[in-house]
């Protein structure tokens, strides 16, 4: 596979809205500095083509977290819905094949992975939610547990009445409100 590396223009665009984005939502990451993150983004180039992908199809990704232990920072999609670039598509590869009409474009999983990310689990979107609210009028489908996925059922979230849910649907389903949203780690 050829290695994704953004042209240098690209890269100087892509850190300055991050860090702009950084900036402004330090109730996001408030122990964070900046200059540690870009020293660690500039290192890593292809998770710069990463988070370019997430930036591109609306996401919006910020650092929501910092694992000291292993030195890693975490990004999140932190549009205030679902990104609006990755909405309207089923679960996984295996749904979109099974789909006999009415195809999607695209699945979650498999957009993720093209992308270089991985779907939010529950744990982590409710985290998400702890920073603040999403998903108030759309929802993210989200990675689901096997003995699930087996059954033919995805998992989904959202944000309703103060509260974070989580639902279920048929992996092949797909609406113009559902996306999904990403994690990046650096």
């Amino acid at each position: 596979m050829a290695k994704k590396e953004l042209p240098v223009e690209r890269c100087e665009e892509l850190l300055s809205a991050l860090k702009t984005r950084f900036e402004d939502n330090m109730h996001r990451h408030p122990d964070l500095k900046w200059t540690n993150i870009q020293t660690k983004l500039n290192a890593n180039p292809e998770k710069l083509w990463s988070l370019n992908e997430m930036e591109r199809t609306g996401g919006e990704p910020d650092v929501v977290g910092y694992d000291e232990e292993t030195d890693v920072y975490n990004f999140y999609d932190c549009s205030a819905e679902s990104p609006s670039g990755r909405r309207s598509v089923c679960f996984d590869p295996e749904a979109l094949e099974s789909r006999k009409k009415n195809k999607p474009a695209h699945s979650a999983v498999g957009m993720a992975a093209e992308m270089g990310i991985e779907l939010l689990d529950e744990e982590q979107y409710r985290s998400l939610q702890q920073l603040e609210n999403f998903d108030k009028k759309t929802s993210s489908w989200i990675q689901t547990p096997q003995p699930i996925r087996e059954l033919g059922g995805g998992l989904f979230c959202d944000f309703r009445y103060a509260t974070v849910f989580v639902y279920h649907n048929g992996v092949e389903s797909y609406y113009a409100a559902r996306g999904f949203r990403g994690v990046l780690n650096v």
